[in-house]
């Protein structure tokens, strides 16, 4: 009694303990919601936007007018130029200069105009290249969710094989035991569950390496504890193809990111194109000069100092009586002009209109010209090469679409027929009318057809959920 409570304590336990390490049952949504908030690709998309939205801030601020300004301080020695008046002088002077000077382009050709409306396509031709990648990862991820499902169903189905077979030879061994059977029914039981086993085993590989390949794809360690939720997917009368080839093709034409990227660099070029032959224009320019300046050097006179009485500076004729000078002999007083009268007095300002027209280059403009040429060509080749490939890709899609609708019915007659088979069979070989060969590869066929079934099943739900995506709609299952 002890050894069987004992039993089931432990048996409770290794139940708790899976339950407390039981990994994360992931949805369709959540799988490609987390790959596209981690994927690589995503990522540097992302950043190829925010790229375009600098360039074509910056082609926007260029067409407002530059505006730079400066200061300097001189100390200088000796022999040196007054700053104030140009003249040579032998003492140090401490000097100050400010100055500013702004430019305006009036016109170049719309060269910067088209410049900015060329950058606004790049920037939405970029946000479409991130649309794109995101559809990338999203098909990717069904994929490898759908195929993880497509595993777990083979997982049970040979579960369920090796489960009957395994019912079979404990019956056998019964009627063996009680000679109702010869010894070869169950050995050759054995051997079919062995080979169940090996079939069942080889399954859970293929379902661990598919799990493996859905955590990589949405850059998970593989070491993740994780599984996925299995959804009622629809029957094939729900799943059936409803538009042509050619319709879907002209809705993808209007809807794919990619289609609309190369559309819009086909634009972008165009402008490119514009802006390039501007340069054969002439340009226009006003420029605008500030400057004022001080200098220690600069003195005025604010007094005089006496030394003497007043000069004598002539006499007059005939009585030669002496002209005395209005002011006592001496000199004048100088002093440092102040800063901020010099600042005030020595501004300088000037403005001015500047025309240049170009002659000759180095053909470097002509040679712009043509390079913008040729990626306006290679832009419309794109756009036509796109195109051819939407319609292959999309025309493909559709005749697997359809191929995989014939296989699916196909393999549904098979798996009823086998079924029924395998029925009548069963019923025989325990009846003893059939030998263990014949009701083996019954039982084999059926397990076969079921395998199809499930293969041909999740491929036409695969490639009709690609035939929805180029048709715009949001994938689920």
């Amino acid at each position: 009694m002890m050894k069987y409570v004992t039993r089931i304590l432990l048996a409770l336990c290794a139940v708790a303990g899976y339950a407390q390490e039981a990994p994360k049952v992931w949805t369709l949504k959540e799988c490609i919601d987390y790959a596209l908030q981690n994927n690589i690709n995503v990522k540097r998309s992302l950043l190829a936007v925010d790229n375009a939205e600098i360039n074509l801030l910056q082609s926007k601020a260029t067409m407002l007018p530059s505006v730079n300004g400066g200061a300097s301080y001189g100390l200088n020695w000796g022999r040196s130029v007054d700053p104030t008046s140009n003249l040579f002088i032998q003492q140090q002077i401490n000097s100050i200069n400010f100055n500013g000077n702004g430019s305006f382009l009036l016109f170049n050709g719309l060269r910067l105009l088209n410049t900015v409306r060329q950058n606004q396509f790049e920037n939405k031709a970029a946000i479409e290249d991130f649309n794109k990648a995101k559809n990338d990862v999203i098909l990717s991820v069904i994929t490898f969710y759908l195929n993880v499902i497509f595993n777990k169903e083979l997982y049970q189905n040979a579960q369920f094989q090796l489960n009957t077979t395994n019912q079979q030879l404990d019956r056998t061994r019964i009627l063996e035991e009680v000679g109702s059977v010869p010894r070869g029914n169950v050995l050759d039981l054995e051997a079919q569950s062995a080979t169940n086993e090996l079939n069942l085993v080889n399954r859970e590989n293929a379902l661990n390496l598919s799990l493996l390949q859905l955590k990589q794809a949405l850059q998970l360690s593989g070491s993740t504890p994780m599984d996925v939720e299995v959804p009622d997917i629809a029957m094939l009368e729900e799943l059936a193809l409803v538009k042509s080839a050619e319709d879907i093709f002209s809705i993808a034409k209007e809807t794919m990111p990619e289609m609309k990227a190369a559309a819009l660099r086909v634009t972008g070029s165009n402008l490119a194109l514009k802006a390039a032959r501007g340069n054969y224009l002439p340009r226009v320019n006003m420029v605008g000069n500030f400057f004022t300046n001080y200098s220690s050097a600069f003195k005025v006179a604010t007094g005089f100092e006496s030394t003497g009485p007043p000069a004598q500076i002539g006499v007059v004729q005939g009585s030669n009586t002496p002209v005395l000078s209005l002011l006592p002999e001496g000199r004048p007083i100088f002093s440092e002009k102040p800063r901020a009268e010099q600042f005030s007095d020595n501004i300088s300002q000037a403005l001015s209109f500047q025309l240049q027209v170009p002659i000759f280059n180095g053909l470097a403009t002509r040679a712009n010209v043509q390079r913008s040429i040729i990626s306006n060509r290679q832009a419309v080749i794109n756009l036509q090469d796109n195109e051819n490939r939407l319609r292959q890709t999309v025309e493909t899609a559709y005749n697997d679409a359809l191929a995989a609708a014939k296989t699916f019915q196909s393999a549904s007659k098979q798996v009823a027929a086998r079924d029924e088979a395998y029925r009548m069979n069963k019923q025989r070989f325990e009846n003893g009318a059939i030998n263990f060969v014949d009701y083996q590869v019954s039982e084999n066929n059926l397990f076969q057809a079921k395998s199809d079934l499930l293969r041909a099943k999740y491929d036409f739900i695969f490639k009709k959920k690609v035939l929805d995506f180029y048709e715009g709609k949001t994938i689920d299952l």
